[in-house]
């Protein structure tokens, strides 16, 4: 059974990772309509934000949650671009939460951890996750557990000394 269920979490991991950075480039769309068209529901403390010019930072929003979420449904499908897209986009986002760390600490905490999370799933994860989700495992590894092995009748041969071995 637990060969079964090889590659099951690191498979689940980049599912994960999809959908959340399906969902952040969502949040990001909205929030660039929103640094665009309507700056005053912004909350912006100055002495604490990197950001000057609010339409800019919407257009910059607006194109990466379009990016995110191409990237996010490319891990989908185990894309290899959408894997390197995914590296260096959550690499420079967790880079990015030092900036941010001073105005909203506790988000930008959470966003690093969740950055990693994804980072981790997308390195370490991949191999297994994707021949998981593909549905091109080993021959080894497709076979159920509970299925019985044949039965040798005849006895297994000493690897020394060539005589037969009672089992």
């Amino acid at each position: 059974m637990a060969t079964d269920r090889e590659g099951m979490w690191p498979a689940g991991m980049v599912l994960f990772a999809g959908a959340m950075l399906m969902v952040t480039g969502l949040v990001n769309i909205f929030q660039g309509f929103v640094a665009l068209f309507d700056d005053d529901k912004l909350v912006l403390t100055p002495e604490h934000l990197l950001v000057v010019n609010t339409t800019g930072w919407g257009w910059v929003l607006m194109g990466s949650g379009l990016l995110l979420m191409a990237v996010g449904g490319g891990l989908f499908t185990t894309s290899t671009w959408a894997r390197i897209v995914a590296i260096i986009v959550v690499a420079l986002h967790a880079l990015s939460q030092f900036a941010w760390f001073d105005a909203y600490p506790i988000w930008a905490i959470m966003m690093f951890a969740l950055d990693i999370a994804i980072l981790w799933a997308l390195t370490v994860g991949w191999s297994a996750a994707r021949s998981r989700i593909e549905g091109d495992e080993p021959p080894w590894r497709a076979a159920e557990p509970d299925v019985p092995r044949p039965d040798v009748t005849r006895p297994a041969k000493s690897p020394v000394s060539g005589d037969s071995v009672s089992r």
